[in-house]
């Protein structure tokens, strides 16, 4: 069934730890399941989000749910980190 209020599907791909991340702010603000902790989310940033300059110079993947360390963020190599080489940008 579609929900007519939303009619548009957004699909993102996150890794396991974002997801983790994720599951863990639903869980402990209780909301009924992901997309609603998503769209919280979205709401909620926003809401404070202030743009600078600096914000239109970064790349997708500068943005992440969770902090990466430098070694796990940058690795040489194999495309990004990921074992497949898709970057999911």
């Amino acid at each position: 069934m579609v929900n007519v209020g939303r009619p548009e599907r957004l699909q993102i791909m996150l890794s396991p730890e974002e997801l983790a991340a994720l599951d863990d702010w639903r869980f402990a603000h209780r909301m009924p399941t992901r997309a609603a902790a998503i769209r919280e989310l979205l709401k909620r940033g926003m809401a404070s989000a202030v743009d600078g300059p600096e914000q239109h110079k970064r790349k997708s993947r500068d943005y992440s749910v969770v902090e990466w360390r430098t070694a796990e963020r940058r690795p040489s190599g194999n495309g990004g980190g990921r074992a497949n080489g898709n970057s999911g940008d």
